[in-house]
């Protein structure tokens, strides 16, 4: 079974940057579409960002130009970057493996066959 273990989120201020890892254990990141996802008790859990196998990266939005993921194959694990946070930032985020990366993956999220158990980012103003 996949197993993926999220870390690195925190409180940090608006401007601020925080890098969120994923290690994921009994799955090859290199061949699998990876994502990350958000999620607040007011909204659904929607994409932020995702990486296929061929490093073509996909972003929700205009979250593009504050966020990057990225993935290190050989330590099996897959990043994320967040720079000029906002406190709309302020959520769990969560890891998620092997789930579409095309099309409107952001709200496809029921498709991602595994998931971490998340780690929470608040931003405050």
């Amino acid at each position: 079974q996949v197993q993926l273990v999220e870390s690195g989120g925190g409180s940090v201020q608006a401007g601020g940057s925080l890098r969120l890892s994923c290690v994921a254990s009994t799955l090859r990141i290199g061949i699998s579409c990876m994502g990350w996802f958000r999620q607040t008790p007011a909204k659904e859990r929607e994409g932020v960002a995702a990486l296929r196998p061929v490093d073509d990266r996909k972003y929700y939005r205009d979250l593009k130009g504050r966020f990057t993921i990225s993935r290190d194959n050989a330590n099996n694990t897959v990043y994320l970057q967040l720079n000029s946070v906002e406190p709309e930032d302020t959520a769990m985020y969560y890891c998620a493996a092997d789930g579409p990366c095309g099309g409107n993956w952001y709200d496809r999220a029921d498709e991602y066959r595994s998931w971490g158990q998340g780690t929470q980012v608040t931003v405050s103003s």
